[in-house]
């Protein structure tokens, strides 16, 4: 079946979602226009966003978007895979190489960020150099290196000063298609809860790292790991809207159990966000007070949950459709939010919805079929993202056989 069909019928099949969406409301929600998508790499290799999904992938003139581009396909990689970091100009689809990676993986890319203090070209992106992970601030144009940090980043403040480092060595042992090959850090495998490592502020300006939260500091606060050979990682974090706050899932191997956390960037106020059992898998910040996690409402149904951080205001978004575990991401207004699935066990599509968070209403704008080939580490999940303005969303896909980045544009 050719994608155009498949997403006609998809498209025919949502009218039911939107009708029980859009049935309370007085007034006829308008959702924009949409068209595509729009395939902007080739077929030739492999190609992927240079980052995880939510994280901002465009210029803020929105003429490119960062890309990784390698001949790695059905397996996970490792310290001798490269990748190509580039950037790709809307006007024309052309790939424009940058520079090297071998800190990268297949969910997350290269944690490649355009930065606030120069976002139409200057990035930040992680590699692998003389036996450590470190993070490049490159410009996109003259591609010459302006600073290379000894960290490497899971994420960056809105205001493009500061950015958040975890331990991807950790990672690759907890959770190996997250973390980085090679040995880069100090995985500290031997210790469930070390006093010196959990997430770290890092200045970068001057490179500088401070602790703002210790595994140690996590023991009390999430379940209890069943064997002596049981640790506790840090796989996701994000600054909230204007950066004064931070998300961070902390979970543990061999029983993956998960406390969703909020903390103040100077390193107080650490919360839980749910009771005991809600878990978390996905999630973005609506601003600097509000986010949304997807995870176990009232302990039983995953569901994309909104609250606000030190309340109990819980409130599941989408009247139904949307009671699954998706990886959310709002427009930059807070307007929408848009959501995808994992592979259908049966017919291996996926699908992504759109909802108006001031009606609470959903619809569905494409469903893309996944080779079974493309499962495990090197699954090829949606992973939508925004772009600056709003009216472009950017994916990754495998229905065409190969892992794509395909943009779909909005018309309000």
């Amino acid at each position: 079946m050719n994608l155009k069909r498949k997403i006609t019928r998809f498209l025919g099949a949502s009218v039911f979602v939107v009708s029980f969406a859009m049935a309370q409301q007085p007034h006829p929600v308008k959702f924009p226009t949409i068209t595509g998508p729009v395939q902007i790499t080739r077929n030739n290799k492999e190609h992927l966003f240079a980052s995880y999904y939510g994280i901002n992938s465009w210029s803020k003139n929105q003429r490119y978007v960062t890309v990784l581009e390698t001949e790695v396909r059905f397996k996970i990689p490792d310290k001798n895979d490269q990748a190509i970091l580039g950037m790709v100009d809307l006007s024309t689809n052309t790939f424009i190489p940058l520079a090297e990676t071998y800190a990268w993986n297949l969910q997350q890319g290269c944690m490649t960020h355009w930065l606030a203090t120069n976002p139409d070209s200057v990035i930040i992106y992680n590699d692998f150099r003389q036996g450590k992970y470190v993070s490049v601030i490159l410009n996109v144009f003259t591609k010459k290196e302006l600073k290379v940090i000894p960290h490497p980043v899971g994420a960056v403040s809105p205001n493009g000063k500061e950015a958040l480092s975890i331990n991807f060595s950790r990672l690759r042992i907890t959770r190996t298609d997250y973390g980085y090959d090679g040995g880069g850090q100090d995985a500290q495998q031997a210790t469930a809860f070390p006093e010196d490592d959990g997430i770290f502020l890092l200045d970068l300006q001057t490179g500088k790292a401070e602790l703002i939260v210790s595994y140690a500091k996590l023991k009390h606060l999430v379940p209890e790991i069943a064997t002596k050979e049981g640790i506790e990682y840090i796989g996701h974090a994000l600054f909230s809207r204007k950066g004064s706050k931070i998300f961070f899932l902390a979970r543990a191997i061999p029983a993956r159990n998960t406390t969703a956390f909020t903390i103040n960037k100077d390193g107080t106020n650490l919360q839980r966000c749910f009771p005991d059992n809600w878990g978390g898998s996905h999630f973005d910040w609506l601003d600097d007070d509000q986010l949304m996690i997807t995870a176990l409402y009232d302990a039983k149904q995953d569901s994309h949950i909104l609250f606000t951080t030190g309340k109990k205001d819980y409130k599941k978004l989408g009247k139904g459709p949307l009671d699954y575990d998706g990886h959310g991401t709002f427009s930059p207004d807070g307007n929408w939010m848009v959501t995808d699935t994992y592979p259908d066990k049966v017919t291996r599509d996926q699908n992504v919805f759109l909802l108006n968070m001031k009606a609470d209403s959903v619809i569905a704008i494409g469903r893309f079929y996944t080779p079974k080939e493309y499962t495990g580490g090197w699954r090829a999940d949606i992973h939508c993202r925004w772009s600056p303005k709003g009216d472009m969303i950017g994916f990754n896909s495998t229905h065409n056989g190969t892992r794509q980045v395909y943009i779909m544009k909005l018309d309000f």
